[in-house]
This record gives C-alpha cells, sequence and structure tokens, in this order.
C-alpha cells in the first residue's frame, strides 16, 4: 500500500524511497514486530479466557509435558496477523506472486485454525478429520501451483529447477502441479510435526524464510541472477517483504513462546507458516532448495512415517517416540538442549541452502 507514496516522489525526496524492496522490507520487519510486541499479551489475556483448560496436552505424551496443561493454543494468529498486517501495508499489491503466497498462508491458517478450535471445544486430540485437512490443503496447493506457473516465464513453466546447475530443467508437463501440490502440503505438514516443543518450530522457520527471502530477492533481478547464474523470476523480489512480516511477526511470539511458553503456535500457526515456505519455494522455482533448508522439517516428517511403517510391519519402533524430537526428550535430553540444537542445526542447513547460490 505505501508502495502507491512514490506518485507524490519527484525522484529525489522521502517519497522515492518507497521505490525500493530493501527499505520497505525494513519497514514490514519493524510493523509486524511492533504488531507482536503491541497485540501479543491482549491476544493470549483473550485466547486463556476463551479456551479455559487451553490446549489437551497428550496422555501418551512425555511426562514432562503434563506441566503444559492449561497453556493456550492459537497463539499462530498473532503470527499470521503481523505478517499480513506488514505485508498488505508495504508490498505491492500489484504483484500476483505476493498474494499466492498470501493466499496460501491464509488458507492453511484457516484450516489450522478450524483444527484448534474442534480440539480446544472438544478437549481432544481429535480436531478436524486427517482426510478433510488433506483435501482442503491439496485443493489450496493446487490452485496456489497453477496460479504461479501462469506467472512464470515461459521457458521455466511447469519445470523442475535443479540447485547450482542452471542449465538442468526438468520438464514435468502437466505433472508439476501435482508436484508443487506435494512441496506445499508436505511443507506444511512437516512444520506442523514439528511444532511440539516450545520454540521448537518458530526459529527453524523463520531461518528458512529469511533464507527463501533472500533467495527471493536473488530471482527477481537480473544483475544478480546474471552474476549468480540462477533463474530469473520477474516480480519475486517482492516476497522478501512477506519473509520480513514473518520473521517479525515470528519474533514478537517466540517473545511469548520461550520457555515456558505463555501460549502455543497451534495449527493455525504451523500449517499457515509450512505452507507459505511451500508456496515460496514453488513461486521461486526453489522447490529442491526447500528440501535442504527446511531439513529439520523433511527429517522431522520422515521420522513419523518410518516409525508408522516399521511398526505396522514388524510390531517394533525405531524411535522412542516420534516425531524424532520427542526421541530425544524420552533419551533425557532437556527441552532446551533439544530447542538450541535444532536451531543450530536449521542455521547449518540454511547456509548449505545460500551457497547453492553459485557464483561463477
Amino acid at each position: 500500500m505505501f508502495y502507491w507514496l512514490t506518485a507524490l516522489s519527484d525522484g529525489g525526496d522521502f517519497f522515492n524511497l518507497f521505490r525500493y524492496i530493501t527499505f520497505r522490507t525494513g519497514g514490514a520487519f519493524l510493523t509486524a514486530l511492533i504488531f507482536g510486541f503491541l497485540f501479543g499479551r491482549p491476544l493470549i489475556n483473550v485466547l486463556r479466557k476463551r479456551q479455559g483448560k487451553g490446549q489437551p496436552i497428550r496422555t501418551d505424551g512425555p511426562e514432562g509435558h503434563f506441566v503444559k496443561a492449561g497453556t493456550p493454543t492459537m497463539g499462530g494468529l498473532l503470527i499470521v496477523g503481523a505478517l499480513l498486517t506488514s505485508t498488505l501495508l508495504w508490498a505491492r499489491l500489484d504483484n500476483p506472486f505476493i498474494w499466492i503466497v498470501l493466499f496460501v498462508t491464509m488458507g492453511f491458517g484457516a484450516i489450522g485454525f478450524a483444527d484448534d478450535y474442534a480440539k480446544v471445544s472438544k478437549q481432544n486430540h481429535a480436531g478436524v478429520p486427517g482426510k478433510l485437512r488433506l483435501a482442503l490443503g491439496f485443493l489450496i496447493a493446487a490452485i496456489a501451483a497453477y496460479w504461479a506457473a501462469v506467472y512464470h516465464p515461459e521457458a521455466l513453466q511447469y519445470q523442475l529447477a535443479m540447485p547450482v546447475f542452471k542449465n538442468a530443467l526438468i520438464d514435468l508437463g502437466f505433472f508439476f502441479i501435482p508436484f508443487a501440490m506435494i512441496v506445499i502440503v508436505g511443507a506444511a505438514n512437516a512444520v506442523n510435526l514439528t511444532d511440539g516443543l516450545d520454540g521448537l518450530a518458530i526459529m527453524p522457520v523463520m531461518i528458512a524464510a529469511a533464507t527463501l527471502g533472500v533467495i527471493a530477492y536473488v530471482v527477481g533481478r537480473v544483475d544478480f541472477t546474471t552474476y549468480l547464474d540462477v533463474h530469473y523470476v520477474d516480480g519475486t523480489g517482492e516476497i522478501l517483504i512477506f519473509v520480513a512480516g514473518l520473521v517479525g511477526g515470528g519474533l514478537g511470539f517466540l517473545w511469548y513462546n520461550a520457555p515456558p511458553a505463555a501460549v502455543f503456535m497451534g495449527d493455525t500457526g504451523s500449517l499457515a507458516l509450512g505452507g507459505a515456505l511451500g508456496a515460496i519455494a514453488v513461486a521461486t522455482k526453489h522447490e529442491i532448495v526447500l528440501a535442504i533448508v527446511g531439513g529439520l522439517f523433511v527429517v522431522e516428517a520422515l521420522s513419523v512415517i518410518v516409525q508408522v511403517l516399521y511398526f505396522k510391519r514388524t510390531g517394533k519402533r525405531v524411535f522412542l517416540m516420534a516425531p524424532i524430537h520427542h526421541h530425544y526428550e524420552k533419551k533425557g535430553w532437556s527441552e532446551p538442549q533439544i530447542v538450541i540444537r535444532f536451531w543450530i542445526i536449521s542455521l547449518i542447513l540454511a547456509m548449505i541452502g545460500l551457497a547453492t547460490l553459485k557464483v561463477r
């Protein structure tokens, strides 16, 4: 919205600053951060009053989680509200990629909200039926995938781009849409599985998002793509503003989610943020890189898949408990140990992801 102030500029005054993505990125970050600090405590008070007993705690989960009973959930509303407000204020609203990412974020956020509401109101873990959640998620992802493909350069439409090797394109044709759907839905559910300890999911999400935001900015500039030998996708630079809102809102949320958490992210936040990561990767043609920078989420999801399949086949467990962060809890690691070590792993993976931006 603020971009429209450039109409008042003569080319050398204050209003000219709004032309620059970097300036508006800083504005989006500060807006989201202030939003989080201003509305965090009031939102928590409302959630606590409305939810009563808060998020139900699994009786078969780690014993240390029982002390968290009564903690309200749906804290993802704070992050989603912050990033939505900051994006609408600071991004160019004539940019299709901004609307694609917002559409996925809000769509998956709505699914998560319905799931959280069902769990809290019924005080059980059933929530929205899994098949319905997946069906709605795939529908949102299908729309977003086709939408993104329409705005990709003709040479990249329905192509799978490989990191590092610019000339290595795989023509998926019609199958690009199902592939992109799996990327988006998979990312949403992988983040959802990771959200099991105080502060565990939000920092890796911010790290992965910031990495993808840098990539989006690079991919959206002809000069940078030429120098770094990556594909150019016009318009993706604006996604950096969305990412700044996500990081600012995420930090505001982390202030209240730091151990011991005053509020949980809930499916409202985890599905929305995971979907956003997937949508950014599809928009920028960096789906493979998402698997690297979001490697922690991949491992968390795989640990559940392996555990379920192996148990069905043998009746035995590979991990003491899945997802894998609970395995380490069972092994005696403290919650802060797990969280901080997983943060470190996420940062390392982000650096590896950025290294795919090959300099000639």
